[in-house]
């Protein structure tokens, strides 16, 4: 569905201060996977995220989309941000990001659906209001009810609620969660985090999720990535990662710092 092929980003490049971000990666995903991402600060998640999403053009490589079941496939790379946000869907850690606060609940459905904020007032209509009630009844929020409400009355979590239902109205051709739970209280993260794996299941989306959550990363998804210095240096999926253990995990980063530990000592 996805395919990095030799992607590298290196920021100040030639100077003192060069910094490879993202070394050589190659990664294949496929329509439906559902991959949790894990690494130490600075391993290169939010890099290889920019890069998928069109944030940050990469120094070397091709990012390749399969647009259809007929194999067709588009060239990404240079596509600018805006282009890709047809295709791919991102939800931040902060849930105010996802939503225009000063703006009504309906008002906010109804820009997921156009696509953009033209004529919102004429677009809107009862028929297009039940249906959104429909749909945010799914959340078990009573947000349904609040639809001439501002966002900006919501709590995090009804926001971040908010934005993952919208993400999946877009009908993205993958959504990226970007530690979209990590700014909520344990209540509202279980939360946000069962209606993730709902929605992904009854959309058949594609999913990565970073997170600094060992156990998130192994109770959610069929596939799990560990990066470190810019590298994915463990790729597990199917029955190999449904039978890993935290033990398995905190093994793992223990060699990833005993190697490095001997990279700064030669």
């Amino acid at each position: 569905m996805l395919e990095l092929r030799n992607i590298s980003v290196i920021f100040n490049a030639g100077t003192p201060d060069e910094n490879t971000a993202l070394n050589d990666i190659n990664l294949n995903i496929k329509r439906g996977d559902f991959i949790t991402v894990i690494g130490s600060n600075g391993a290169g998640k939010s890099t290889l995220y920019n890069a998928i999403s069109g944030t940050i053009k990469p120094c070397s490589g091709q990012i390749l989309l399969d647009k259809d079941e007929n194999g067709h496939v588009k060239n990404i790379t240079n596509d600018a941000e805006y282009k890709r946000a047809c295709y791919i869907g991102r939800i931040f850690q902060n849930p105010l990001l996802g939503t225009a606060g000063k703006m009504t609940l309906q008002d906010n459905m109804v820009i997921c659906m156009k696509k953009g904020p033209k004529s919102l007032r004429i677009s809107l209509n009862a028929k297009m209001k039940a249906a959104f009630r429909e749909q945010l009844k799914v959340l078990n929020m009573n947000l349904e009810n609040r639809l001439n409400d501002n966002v900006e009355q919501f709590s995090g979590g009804q926001r971040q609620a908010l934005t993952l239902l919208m993400a999946v109205m877009s009908k993205p051709e993958m959504l990226l969660l970007d530690e979209h739970t990590a700014a909520l209280d344990p209540t509202n993260a279980d939360i946000i985090m069962k209606l993730t794996k709902q929605f992904a299941e009854q959309y058949n989306l594609t999913v990565m999720m970073v997170t600094h959550n060992m156990q998130q990363a192994l109770d959610y998804g069929n596939r799990l990535l560990m990066m470190d210095k810019g590298r994915i240096v463990l790729d597990i999926s199917g029955k190999k990662k449904e039978s890993l253990t935290m033990e398995d995990l905190t093994a793992e980063f223990k060699k990833i710092k005993i190697n490095n530990d001997q990279m700064l000592l030669q």
